[in-house]
């Protein structure tokens, strides 16, 4: 027993040393395989392990397991919806899609075993998580046991390494096909085979666009994050032991590839459907570098009607970690962030940030006040508008309406007082000013806030009457 513990650890030790060249590699690979190389031993022999099918996994989970991977991959109390995936008697209690991975996960650890025909040589310590998709076909029901079958599709040479394609299907307890995932591992140095390098058996993968993105999504990992996340499943002291992540050449421990791909799950469908978990449809990424829990995971995203390309970068480093990635959706929400506002973050105090809508009203008044002293002469005041999300303030604007010239400007007034403060919640703010939101029904809901000089406040609702150009 101690021998075989001891094994584990130099087996994970020794795949640290070599897991950030071995990302390099991988991500730089695409260079073709010559058929003159030799071909690999009878222990590492492709044709034979293509085809193979591991024995059927089961795995049974409860709402506690599936509100564990919620809080793993960034879910929090700080957040206005956080009850449908983290309080099971909620009416809208619902799975996470993201969660979907887990029971594959189980289903594909036969990988590291020696029972595969063409694979008994293979060397686990340098088997690298490459790329990731998961589909599915149904939402994941809050508990139950769902059943795995993994098979090897395709090997590939990259010169470099191997390329392992694993699809994995997952039944639920009718036999229904609920969730369709694909691991792509990349086992380093089992190049030069004489194999292929591209299969149409992969689920293709989207380069980002170069221009600003549409959308996106900033939020701070905790401290323990990894320490949560690995409770879904994941193990790897490398996540949890500083000292293992010491002897592994990292600062401390680092954050599971599929926990960003969690955040990267959660961001997207915050920002496009509305939460809403029967929209998600699949998601394709590529692992690029680690995160270091603590650390800000931002989400790009760019439109492309129901796809929506991403890309996941750390604020902190500006390292990409997630690239080459999509989610696709059955129903996009509509949204009007513009891709020039991308950028304002709300809330400093909250672990997720999200671009206001309000910002683009402000920016474009400011810009057209200048152009128009006479309008900004006759309302003469100065206003303090606290625009919020989540109950929290998420962001202050000061609108200078007095003559020769207005101003508009972020936070509170450099001078003085605000002649009258307005509170609003950004979605209640943006439907006021175009147009959908009634002002004397927003101020007797309550959703409208005012203190100071309310007769002022109506001269000021011609500056966004003529000025919030969206």
């Amino acid at each position: 027993m101690e021998q075989n513990c001891i094994m584990v650890i130099n087996i994970i030790l020794d795949a640290n040393m070599v897991m950030l060249q071995a990302l390099e590699e991988y991500n730089q690979s695409e260079e073709p395989s010559s058929n003159n190389e030799e071909t690999s031993g009878d222990g590492f022999n492709p044709s034979k392990a293509i085809g193979f099918q591991f024995p059927p996994a089961t795995f049974s989970y409860t709402s506690r397991d599936a509100i564990l991977y919620a809080l793993g991959v960034g879910v929090s109390t700080s957040q206005t919806d956080h009850l449908k995936f983290l309080f099971e008697l909620n009416d809208e209690f619902c799975v996470l899609p993201s969660y979907g991975v887990i029971p594959a996960q189980i289903a594909s650890m036969g990988l590291f075993g020696s029972s595969i025909p063409g694979l008994e040589d293979i060397d686990v310590t340098k088997i690298l998580h490459g790329e990731q998709y998961l589909e599915l076909y149904r939402p994941l029901p809050s508990s139950g046991t769902l059943t795995s079958v993994a098979t090897i599709l395709d090997i590939l040479d990259k010169g470099s390494g191997a390329v392992i394609v694993v699809g994995i299907e997952t039944f639920d307890e009718s036999k229904q096909l609920v969730a369709y995932n694909q691991f792509i591992t990349f086992l380093v140095g089992a190049g030069h085979f004489g194999g292929k390098r591209n299969s149409d058996k992969i689920k293709q993968s989207y380069k980002t666009p170069s221009r600003a993105p549409d959308a996106s999504v900033k939020q701070i990992t905790t401290v323990d994050q990894a320490a949560i996340y690995r409770l879904s499943g994941d193990h790897n002291p490398l996540h949890i032991d500083p000292s293992f992540a010491a002897m592994g050449g990292f600062s401390q421990p680092i954050l599971h590839g599929l926990c960003s791909f969690g955040y990267a799950t959660r961001h997207v469908l915050k920002q496009y459907a509305g939460n809403d978990v029967s929209k998600f449809k699949a998601i394709k990424v590529r692992f690029s570098k680690p995160v270091l829990p603590g650390q800000t995971i931002q989400t790009n995203m760019w439109k492309q009607e129901n796809r929506i390309l991403i890309q996941c970068k750390v604020v902190e480093t500006g390292d990409v970690v997630l690239s080459d990635g999509y989610i696709e959706l059955t129903d996009v929400a509509s949204v009007t962030t513009s891709p020039a506002e991308v950028g304002y973050l709300y809330s400093r105090n909250s672990s997720e940030s999200y671009i206001l809508k309000s910002e683009m009203i402000f920016n474009e008044m400011g810009k057209q006040m200048a152009q128009s002293p006479d309008l900004v002469g006759k309302v003469n005041g100065v206003f303090l508008y606290n625009i919020t999300a989540g109950n929290k303030v998420a962001g202050q604007w000061t609108v200078v309406a007095k003559a020769p010239s207005g101003q508009v400007y972020k936070g509170e007034p450099k001078s003085g007082k605000a002649d009258c403060t307005v509170t609003m919640a950004d979605e209640d703010f943006f439907q006021l000013v175009t147009g959908s939101l009634n002002p004397q029904q927003a101020f007797m809901a309550g959703k409208l806030k005012v203190k100071g000089n309310i007769m002022l406040l109506q001269k000021a609702g011609k500056l966004f009457e003529q000025y919030a150009k969206l």
